[in-house]
């Protein structure tokens, strides 16, 4: 089984006692209770003994930092309850912690350094941390809305509408024609680092993981897809979306590419691809192992 980073979280949900109210407002003042800073969406990390970890408050030097925001539920672990608490509206973090040995660091390059089950848990903290951040008013009379069940739903005052946090879907997928695989460099970021990735586009209503596999291709690269496997699926929390990973056989080859969107599409030999692995190819580079589309590449390099 694949395992990718920000997957793996090891944290039971608590999806019967969020359903009472009482319960959470006493487990955020219970002294074993632990709390997850995050300051902008970076998280707080240390280390220990050479080793990098979550930095972890316990109880009330928790709960003395909360703001305007409530922490929001995670879950338990070891008879212990984890709550993510945003603290974006300190001007000092640290000070205000009183921690000299951690400090608020990327999400993304956080992830490199922790195991798996560290980055699951920072993939639901701070997804949750941000639509909280980014979703306070009612979407349907634009009453400001007010969190409940430990943050696993907002309800409108005014009109008693719900609101859950959302979870986007992506389809990203190789393609691959014999001995060849197809990547592609959208416009952006992406296009200084010199990095090929897999095709990539978010999964539209009503609209089968197979289907978005085809029309992402036919849209992006030209291509018409025959068929298509499910390879594995990775949490990605910038902003909120799940990574459907699948492979896919090419049915046409002849690249017409979206010039507004891509800034490149070709196809790769496996040769090529087994270059750039070993760091010897001139001009490519491929995403690391943080990505899901890493181990598309690599399950196709070894016959999956």
């Amino acid at each position: 089984m694949t395992e990718h980073i920000f997957a793996g979280n090891p944290l039971d949900r608590c999806e019967a006692e969020r359903r009472d109210e009482n319960w959470i407002a006493a487990q955020v003042h219970a002294p074993s209770t632990r709390f997850l800073p995050f300051h902008r969406l970076q998280v707080l990390t240390g280390s220990t003994s050479g080793k990098s970890g979550l930095t972890w408050l316990d109880g009330p030097a928790g709960a003395r930092l909360i703001g305007n925001q409530p922490p929001v539920l995670l879950g338990k672990m070891d008879g212990r309850v984890h709550f993510g608490l945003d603290i974006s509206h300190l001007e000092d973090p640290l000070a205000a912690i009183g921690i000299t040995t951690s400090q608020f660091t990327d999400c993304r390059m956080a992830a490199m350094n922790l195991n798996l089950g560290s980055t699951g848990i920072i993939a639901q903290a701070r997804a949750q941390v941000n639509w909280h951040t980014t979703h306070r008013f009612c979407g349907a009379c634009g009453t400001q809305s007010e969190p409940r069940r430990g943050g696993h739903v907002r309800v409108c005052p005014n009109c008693k509408a719900e609101h859950f946090p959302r979870t986007d879907p992506v389809a990203i997928m190789l393609v691959t024609d014999g001995d060849r695989c197809l990547l592609g460099q959208p416009k952006g970021p992406l296009v200084r680092t010199g990095i090929y990735s897999a095709l990539a586009g978010f999964i539209d209503q009503g609209e089968s993981i197979e289907e978005a596999v085809r029309r992402e291709v036919k849209e992006e690269a030209g291509l018409e897809v025959g068929a298509v496997r499910y390879h594995s699926s990775q949490p990605w929390p910038f902003v909120s979306s799940l990574m459907i990973g699948c492979l896919a056989v090419a049915a046409t080859t002849d690249i017409h590419m979206d010039t507004e969107e891509m800034h490149d599409v070709r196809w790769f030999s496996r040769q090529e691809i087994l270059n750039a692995r070993a760091g010897t190819h001139p001009k490519l580079k491929l995403p690391g192992p943080i990505a899901i589309a890493h181990h598309l590449i690599e399950a196709w390099v070894a016959g999956f």
